[in-house]
């Protein structure tokens, strides 16, 4: 805190002297609406809400606005507004979300493209995308999700889209905000925002932290929250906003530590249903400690009014050691995910967890997941208009992309004594997992966009050319000496054409569609063919006296389905792939907004928004599979953990002085492994309805008072059976926060 308070001091100092300069900002409050245009050139997708209603594919625009309402830090919440994400949760305070656009697989959000300031985010995007690091959503000012034709710019998955969060922009003139909030669990967050612009010179920083004792009750007593704090700063140099050519020059840093007391280790269906919030003694030692580190340099150059080029070299660097008990072994390795899953066949190995008799030496397993990732590239993207009010418009972008996994795992072993967890044997680093996988990527897109009257099309073309290596030290080289080096290498190279259309019957009322051909990256096993498919949407948007919606209709034909091996689904955690054949998923969404008082009243708003997602999927062969959530599959069966129907409705009371909001969701039921027909009990998350509520009151336009509520009838739900048992969501939450803002 202290560093962060003396570089905002530090930053202020442009400040103190400009108030001698009789020029300060006059050219900045004159061109505003021109800075913003450079601003959003650099990190977004879309940019605002009007962009979306032209867009050729579906898409979503989550504003500053709309995140202020209910102030989540957890993006699960965020994000389930949206039609056409599928979410499972995990620990309940959206640490490591499981994200899926149109069905694709949601394991650790593995399967879409997460970006942040539109760079990749994820921890190794191409050789290891699982989301063991997710971006803080509380520092966030907008987010942008992309689906259809028109997110084959964003890769290298094209399948079911891509999520962009846009961190704290630079502002047009000297502001700030700081708020603190307050719950129950201990729960408390904290941020901290200041920046400027001048006529050459503009900068931001961003401090938030979050935290909680947790909602779980450790069996003899502990700590089952975290703690995590997220450090942002960015400053831009640029030319006069009148300048021939105008250019800029942004850097932005960031950085974030975590801790959390989380496990993988969930319930039986018995304990569940006695306690639903219980947790095992066994898990009393697990803990995730994390830091990232994001680095990127953004040219920005309009050489003329017509054509405009912004590049950014960036640099990932993630590193986190997940300690969690993995086995128990009284004589035969049993994995935890076996345990609770069949209580009654490891009757000793499930008492073994409870921790209430002491045990021998070495019974328990707990693995040090000790994984470092690095991720570098350079993209730029030229964005060319010509033709009246820029009917034609051509993008082409070009990045080259490292990225990589260093596993250096081991396993302790512990035994209970007098209820206590004691460590009997320490394990050899290395003797788990010694290995680096690796990925090289050049990457390429033309995005063509022509109106002919009232007909807009957009025909685009993506390239990917991929090298994916790994190499594997063996188990018994700490040192890495290479004497049981094993290597292999996994090529991939592919164009990705899509096209879509959008027409517009009046300014209220248009047609969407499109199709394009669906990607993902294999594994680096030799020979194994990339995730493909074809995928098709028709849709429409309107607006009439008030009421806006948008009615969208989608077939994705997969030839070849990618599954993966993932601890976190209870598998191996290998991070290997399987061919899982030919799926067909195809779905619905529906979003309508409405102001009930609309024509009716000045000083009132009731705004009701109403969303819901069809998606039914189907696996069209059959096969085995030894990751635990597919099996045995047969044709005919079901997609895991993708709900059927999802309905989101929000309702709200605006006033200058006040509004109030409520969130209510309803996620049907949804099974845990492959099947069809009627659900098993033992395969399956039951369906739940949650509400939340916010409240905020303006006291003047600086202070802020608001208070908000998670679960506001205190629901007790399952949301998944992986990694290891049942896991229930967030319980009744309330928090109370002021804020400050100029």
């Amino acid at each position: 805190m202290r560093i962060l308070f003396i570089l905002i001091l530090i930053l202020q100092f442009p400040n103190i002297w400009a108030q001698t300069n009789p020029q300060k900002k006059d050219t900045i409050q004159q061109k505003t609406e021109q800075l913003k245009e450079v601003v959003v050139s650099g990190n977004t997708i879309l940019g605002s809400r009007f962009e979306v209603k032209n867009k050729t594919g579906s898409a979503s625009y989550i504003s500053e606005e709309d995140l202020k309402k209910f102030s989540y830090t957890n993006i699960n919440r965020v994000l389930q507004t949206v039609p056409g994400i599928n979410i499972y949760e995990e620990d309940g305070f959206g640490l490591r979300p499981n994200i899926s656009l149109r069905g694709t697989s949601p394991e650790r959000s593995a399967k879409i493209n997460l970006m942040e300031d539109g760079v990749l985010i994820a921890p190794a995007p191409y050789s290891a995308p699982a989301a063991y690091y997710f971006p803080t959503i509380g520092r966030m000012q907008a987010v942008e999700v992309l689906k259809g034709s028109s997110q084959i710019q964003y890769g290298p998955n094209t399948t079911g889209g891509a999520i962009n969060m846009i961190s704290s922009r630079i502002p047009n003139k000297f502001s700030g905000r700081a708020s603190i909030a307050a719950g129950n669990y201990d729960s408390r967050s904290t941020q901290l925002t200041i920046g400027d612009s001048y006529k050459n010179f503009g900068f931001v920083t961003d401090y938030f932290n979050y935290n909680s004792d947790g909602f779980k009750n450790l069996d003899g007593g502990g700590n089952t929250g975290f703690d995590k704090s997220d450090y942002l700063a960015k400053f831009r140099v640029n030319s006069n906003l009148d300048a021939k050519t105008y250019q800029s020059l942004t850097f932005k840093i960031q950085y974030s530590e975590e801790e959390a007391n989380e496990t993988y280790l969930g319930l039986t269906d018995e304990d569940f249903q006695e306690n639903t919030f219980r947790r095992y003694r066994a898990s009393s030692e697990d803990v995730m400690n994390a830091e990232h580190q994001q680095y990127q340099l953004t040219h920005f150059i309009r050489l003329s009014s017509s054509l405009d080029i912004s590049t950014t070299g960036y640099l990932n660097k993630f590193k986190r050691n997940w300690y969690k008990l993995d086995d128990v072994n009284l004589g035969e390795r049993v994995s935890i995910s076996n345990i609770l899953s069949s209580p009654q066949n490891f009757p000793l190995e499930y008492q073994t967890i409870l921790g209430n008799e002491n045990t021998q030496e070495d019974a328990m397993g707990v693995k040090a997941n000790n994984r470092a990732y690095t991720s570098n590239g350079v993209q730029s993207i030229a964005k060319l208009r010509w033709g009246s009010d820029g009917l034609q418009t051509l993008e082409a972008g070009i990045r080259y992309h490292e990225d990589d996994e260093d596993r250096f795992q081991w396993v302790d072993r512990y035994a209970f004594l007098n209820n206590e967890l004691i460590r009997t044997t320490v394990g050899e680093k290395g003797s788990d997992a010694n290995r680096i996988s690796g990925a090289k990527a050049l990457a390429a897109h033309l995005l063509y966009t022509i109106k002919v009257e009232n007909l807009t099309l957009t025909p685009g073309l993506r390239y990917e050319n991929i090298t994916l290596t790994r190499m594997d030290y063996g188990t018994n080289d700490p040192s890495r000496t290479g004497q049981d080096l094993s290597i292999r290498e996994n090529k991939v190279n592919v164009w990705i054409p899509g096209l879509g259309a959008n027409y517009r019957f009046s300014n209220d009322f248009s047609v969407f569609g499109g199709v394009h051909k669906g990607f993902s990256p294999p594994s680096n096993t030799p020979g194994q063919n990339a995730e493909e498919s074809i995928n098709y949407e028709v849709g429409t948007r309107f607006s009439v006296k008030g009421l806006q919606g948008e009615l969208v209709g989608f077939y994705n034909d997969y030839q070849n389905l990618l599954g993966s091996d993932l601890a976190a689904t209870g598998g191996t955690g290998s991070l290997d792939q399987f061919n899982a054949g030919e799926v067909r998923v195809s779905g619905i969404e529906f979003l309508l907004n409405y102001n009930l008082l609309y024509n009716k009243s000045e000083k009132f708003k009731l705004p009701v928004s109403v969303s819901y997602t069809l998606t039914d999927t189907e696996f069209l062969t059959s096969f085995d599979s030894n990751e635990d959530i597919y099996g045995v599959v047969t044709k005919g069966d079901e997609i895991p953990y993708i709900a059927k129907n999802q309905l989101n409705a929000t309702f709200g009371l605006e006033h200058k002085k006040f509004e109030v909001n409520l969130n209510s969701r309803y996620t049907g039921a949804f099974r845990t492994k492959a099947g069809s027909g009627s659900i098993p009990e033992n395969f399956k998350v039951d369906s739940n309805f949650i509400v939340d509520l916010s409240a905020r009151y303006f006291l003047n336009e600086n202070f802020t008072l608001s208070t908000n509520i998670i679960n506001l009838f205190n629901t007790k739900y399952a949301v998944s059976r992986v990694p290891a048992g049942l896991r229930p969501g967030h319980p009744f939450g309330i928090n109370f926060s002021v804020a400050y803002g100029f």
